[in-house]
């Protein structure tokens, strides 16, 4: 299988209690089954680099801290602060209209690089919006 590659921006906001938002240029390599995951702050710094392969899943901050996980699902939850599907983002960049329970893809917006997904449930929901560098 030929390894993807997109960069853009990424942001998710989490409607929980206290409310979450999170904001980040990203760099995503890789496959479902194995890849990794790079976000960027607004001023160029690394906020830290998701790295996935079948059994393990590792979050390096970039201060020396680093985190281990059984599985990409656990790693993608701790670094922000929802459990995103992995393999349905995988498959909306790719323009594949793939479901997943309690997400809702709207990729109407596809050929601008755009695409959005809501999480309806379980609760809190949330707001996933991509944006692909041209």
């Amino acid at each position: 299988m030929i390894d993807e590659y997109w960069a853009g921006r990424i942001s998710l906001q989490v409607h929980s209690e206290p409310a979450q938002s999170f904001s980040a240029s990203f760099e995503l390599k890789g496959q479902p089954e194995q890849g990794e995951l790079k976000l960027v702050s607004p001023l160029g710094s690394v906020l830290g680099v998701l790295r996935w392969s079948p059994g393990e899943a590792v979050l390096d901050s970039g201060n020396g801290k680093v985190q281990r996980y059984s599985s990409v699902d656990d790693l993608m939850a701790q670094a922000t602060g929802t459990a995103v599907p992995i393999a349905a983002l995988f498959a909306w960049l790719l323009g594949d209209p793939v479901s997943v329970s309690g997400w809702s893809a709207d990729l109407s917006r596809h050929g601008e690089g755009r695409i959005s997904a809501k999480r309806i449930q379980p609760a809190p929901q949330a707001d996933l919006r991509v944006v692909l560098d041209r």
